[in-house]
């Protein structure tokens, strides 16, 4: 992997994957790099100081306040001439202070002083990682930071577990750090329609038949993919200031329109808005007003979008939908994946207490059409974002394997 010579500061904390950074540590030294390990309290129970310091040929540093003379603190130094910090593992503990700012370690310290890019590397217990807390500290150090996440596997742990939260191999980690974000991008050069939010069916000028979505999840599905290198164009019933193209719409037939408009050049689309099902037949022009009688109004049907382009779409074209259910959701999602002819689906239980509409977290199952299925526990919509991304990277990569075959 050829990249310019970068000063990179590993940070090691206290966990037992810590002993994979010796290899890492030798692979970044004979790929060019200049390496500085810091290491926190806990972390000597895990590595030593004295093959770190071999390995990368310079001091390895734990302590705040450093016996030789320096011109800065030694935190300042090391967050001064960083290229980029790697903390590697990041168990919850340090990923818990790395989110509030508490700084009692040398690392942490470094990380609140330096404007390098910081990566992190997650490894801890299964149930620790999906913990609420740690998935919250995660999503506020992705969205409200800036810090990059090297997501852990699943596999067999130190503890006994099996699950998530196996560090990431060392050859990911070393690839992310050193491409960046412009070049580890699978979805790049991929044009990608996201919709998002409630469509609202105007009965007159103040009422309408709408839904609870937010719009929450279809957003953060656009910004994952956006950082995946995607050209984005979100569809959304809300307003959202993005980078990429945003086009606002309200009804589903405005909604059904754009689409339209932009699914020939598109190369997936991920539906994540809830769409009215009726509308009503006629819309006032003027306020209806109360009355001592019952109002009746007369519905129809809107057109399904979902099963319209399922049915029309390219061979190469990917189709994501949603399944929102308060009944049967595994087997309502399954139906209508066949009956839609759509890729993959994305289905969750509307009944759960704190979950889905206007939540900022979520529990989903993903199918897809050759059989997969994944259950995402609890956890933020940004990370539920990034798996659905990262799993439509994978359908792109098996279409073109496919195609070579």
């Amino acid at each position: 992997m050829s990249t310019k010579p970068k000063n990179i500061i590993l940070g090691i904390s206290a966990g037992i994957a810590a002993y994979r950074m010796y290899d890492l540590v030798n692979e970044l030294k004979k790929q060019g790099h200049n390496v500085t390990v810091v290491l926190t309290k806990d972390a000597k129970n895990f590595v030593s100081e004295l093959p770190l310091k071999v390995l990368s040929g310079n001091p390895v540093y734990s302590e705040m306040f450093c016996p030789k003379e320096q011109n800065k603190p030694i935190h300042i130094d090391l967050a001064d001439n960083a290229d980029l910090v790697l903390v590697a593992p990041a168990t919850a503990d340090i990923i818990a202070k790395m989110a509030t700012g508490i700084c009692d370690e040398l690392i942490t310290n470094i990380l609140l002083a330096t404007t390098a890019p910081v990566y992190l590397a997650p490894a801890m217990n299964t149930n620790m990682w999906d913990h609420f807390t740690t998935q919250k500290n995660i999503e506020t150090l992705v969205t409200k930071i800036g810090y990059k996440i090297i997501a852990p596997e699943e596999g067999d742990l130190a503890c006994g577990y099996s699950g998530v939260g196996h560090i990431a191999p060392n050859e990911r980690i070393i690839k992310t750090i050193l491409l960046g974000e412009n070049e580890v991008r699978p979805l790049l050069g991929k044009k990608v329609i996201i919709t998002a939010g409630g469509t609202r069916e105007a009965i007159d000028p103040v009422r309408y038949i709408g839904n609870k979505s937010s719009g929450k999840m279809g957003i953060a599905i656009a910004d994952a993919a956006y950082n995946l290198g995607a050209d984005v164009v979100l569809i959304s019933t809300v307003y959202a200031e993005k980078k990429y193209q945003v086009i606002e719409v309200e009804t589903a037939q405005e909604l059904q329109e754009v689409i339209e408009a932009e699914f020939d050049k598109a190369d997936a689309l991920i539906m994540a808005a809830a769409v009215s099902d009726y509308k009503p037949m006629k819309t006032s022009k003027q306020k209806i007003k109360k009355k001592n009688e019952d109002l009746t109004l007369e519905l129809i049907k809107n057109p399904d979008i979902l099963e319209i382009l399922g049915r029309t779409k390219r061979e190469k074209q990917i189709i994501v939908g949603f399944s929102a259910e308060s009944e049967e959701m595994e087997k309502n999602a399954k139906e209508k994946l066949v009956k839609k002819k759509i890729d993959m689906i994305v289905a969750n239980d509307i009944t759960v207490p704190d979950l889905g509409f206007g939540s900022d977290e979520n529990a989903v199952i993903i199918l897809t059409k050759d059989g997969q299925r994944e259950c995402l526990q609890r956890q933020p919509k940004i990370q539920i974002a990034k798996h659905i991304c990262q799993k439509l990277a994978e359908l792109f990569l098996s279409i073109k394997e496919a195609k070579e075959v």
